[in-house]
């Protein structure tokens, strides 16, 4: 006797749970574009971001403030930022932070390639009611950070004010740039740290924008950066 066909419904696989790490891409086609991923004990963080973008913005670190700044960044820069992480938020902010920077920095390297045909200096002041921040970069490969801002509190909502130091160093350093942010004066905390931000997009828009005037040239006597 032939058996009968089981009328039990076939349980299908679960499809995998996607990542932080996964490929992430921004929005449209064409650019100077770069993905970075980076995966530690404390943090899991993928971006991508495109040069030539429009100030699109999708991210997510888990810290609200900190995607509040990343997207002033993203806007004002005109890059397109797209970013996710997961890190250890219940023991603080730090890594996290920190780590966004890295990320974001390396991301940074890898779209400017050998940096032939940027303007490779930027500048901006930045006025916000009652604060006026200076940001003044070179992207010259080597890295550098001034920071002359001062809170006159320890934290702004849940997170820790030093660590905003902490992201323009990191950022810094894995941008290859030479940066300069100056808190001029100010009184309210949200409004220096995101003067600072806005500062560092305008600042960089300039400097990664492609010179018509010399679009193959490393901008160096050197003839590299």
């Amino acid at each position: 006797m032939a058996r009968q066909a089981s009328s039990s419904p076939v349980k299908k696989k679960a499809a995998p749970k996607a990542t932080v790490t996964q490929m992430l891409t921004t929005p449209g086609s064409g650019g100077r574009r770069a993905f970075v991923s980076r995966a530690t004990k404390e943090t899991r963080i993928a971006a991508a971001i495109n040069l030539d973008g429009t100030g699109k913005y999708d991210i997510k670190t888990g810290i609200g403030f900190l995607d509040h700044m990343l997207e002033q960044l993203s806007r004002h820069s005109l890059i397109d930022i797209t970013l996710r992480a997961e890190g250890d938020l219940h023991i603080d902010y730090h890594h996290t932070t920190e780590d966004s920077g890295i990320v974001l920095g390396e991301c940074l390297t890898k779209a400017l390639g050998d940096r032939a045909g940027i303007r490779r200096y930027g500048a901006a002041h930045i006025p916000m009611d009652e604060t006026l921040t200076e940001v003044a970069l070179d992207a010259s490969n080597r890295p550098y950070l001034i920071w002359k801002v001062d809170f006159s509190k320890p934290k702004l909502g849940t997170m820790d004010t030093e660590l905003f130091k902490e992201w323009f160093q990191a950022f810094a350093q894995l941008g290859g740039l030479t940066l300069h942010v100056w808190n001029h004066y100010g009184d309210n905390n949200h409004h220096i740290v995101e003067s600072c931000f806005k500062g560092l997009a305008r600042a960089l828009r300039v400097a990664v924008e492609i010179d018509p005037r010399q679009t193959t040239a490393v901008p160096s006597t050197k003839g590299v950066l």
